[in-house]
């Protein structure tokens, strides 16, 4: 069984096709995971605040529902 050379040519050229959609694919991909910028670093002095405020918040809910 052989194949026609125009279907052998549209295989071809749908196969190439994929494959530098995907190579278009991974070098946009790996230029946005270098473009995007690091977090700041977390506050814990702010953190610990908050927590302490909400455990406090919640012991006075505590004693005035009683």
């Amino acid at each position: 069984m052989s194949i026609k050379p125009q279907i052998l040519a549209a295989i071809s050229g749908a196969i190439s096709a994929y494959i530098a959609d995907e190579e278009a694919c991974q070098a946009a991909a790996l230029a946005a995971s270098a473009a995007q910028v690091p977090a700041p670093p977390a506050n814990l002095w702010g953190l610990a605040g908050r927590s302490a405020a909400m455990q406090m918040r919640l012991l006075m809910q505590r004693r005035s529902l009683r």
